[in-house]
């Protein structure tokens, strides 16, 4: 005998609602679960021995003494602890520009509750290591290795009216999709497939090989910035915002479909981004265990 309405309609709401769930495009936030991986893979490999003793001995048991394990962290406790939401991005106003006074804060006006903000604010814990101090410094390192990977994502440097192009539906060649999550995990997802035989960790080994290759006359340019003693995410968030201008945005509209075209011409941005993430993570790092000695050194792989 057939169930009663209000029994049917009971029955049918959990199919409908996944049904819902597996049609409606992703809402990306962060570079996906590999790029964050992936740009500690790479910093692993350039910390200095101080550095990474200092590591090791911080990071949580269940990271089996890798850190590229727990740099997704940050994106699972984003719904726990509601407050680090804002700490994933920076916004501008529709302008290719970034400065911290006008696009740091929260949606409360909150000021330093932004991705910069909290690159330096976990950096400034780090540096009470080996001293007695109220921080859970297990945490201030993976949030600040999450969000070093996050501000080197252009569109986590973008602009507010599109939430960092959240609400810019396209079309990832046949898949719908928006155009934070095709550079949060498209782009890479569709290298991994078609140039690194679905190997992740052949396509670290690629940009490790042009590191050491390629853009070894870069690295020092990369290190570079203003303020030697500070994070420099400041200067990081001003290349992402004209990435995100001149790359992301560019040529996009809603409901495009974006195809080759479009993945040739910016999966060399996301690979260069990955890098630069993977080598000023460590360089960060390095400067916070290694004191001053870190500025007199150049990076090197151990």
């Amino acid at each position: 005998m057939a169930p009663p309405p209000h029994q049917r309609a009971l029955l049918l709401f959990p199919l409908i609602f996944l049904l819902l769930l597996l049609l409606a495009p992703p809402r990306a936030d962060a570079w996906g679960k590999e790029g964050h991986i992936m740009v500690c893979k790479i910093a692993e490999k350039y910390l200095s021995e101080k550095a990474a003793a200092a590591v090791q001995a911080l990071l949580p048991e269940s990271a089996g003494g890798e850190l590229s394990t727990v740099c997704p962290w940050a994106d699972e406790v984003r719904w726990h602890y509601h407050w680090s939401s804002p700490l994933h991005y920076a916004n501008t106003p529709q302008v290719c520009n970034f400065k911290y006074s006008r696009d740091c804060h929260n949606s409360r006006g909150e000021k330093g509750m932004c991705v910069v903000g909290a690159i330096n604010n976990y950096t400034e814990q780090l540096y009470s290591y080996g001293q007695k101090t109220s921080y859970n410094l297990t945490e201030s390192l993976m949030f600040l290795a999450h969000f070093v990977g996050d501000v080197h994502q252009p569109l986590h440097v973008g602009y507010e009216e599109d939430e960092g192009g959240n609400t810019i539906i396209v079309h990832w060649y046949r898949r719908k999709t928006n155009l934070h999550h095709v550079w949060d995990v498209s782009i890479i997802d569709t290298a991994i497939k078609d140039f690194y035989n679905r190997s992740m960790d052949t396509m670290v080994e690629a940009l490790k090989m042009n590191l050491t290759g390629g853009w070894s006359d870069d690295i020092t340019h990369w290190e570079n910035c203003k303020n030697k003693w500070a994070t420099c995410a400041n200067d990081y968030a001003i290349e992402s915002i004209h990435y995100s201008c001149n790359y992301a945005y560019k040529d996009v509209e809603q409901d495009i479909t974006l195809g080759d075209d479009y993945f040739f011409t910016r999966y060399p941005v996301v690979e260069k981004r990955l890098a630069q993430a993977g080598i000023r993570l460590a360089l960060i790092l390095n400067r916070i265990f290694d004191g001053d000695k870190a500025d007199d050194r150049l990076l090197q792989v151990q």
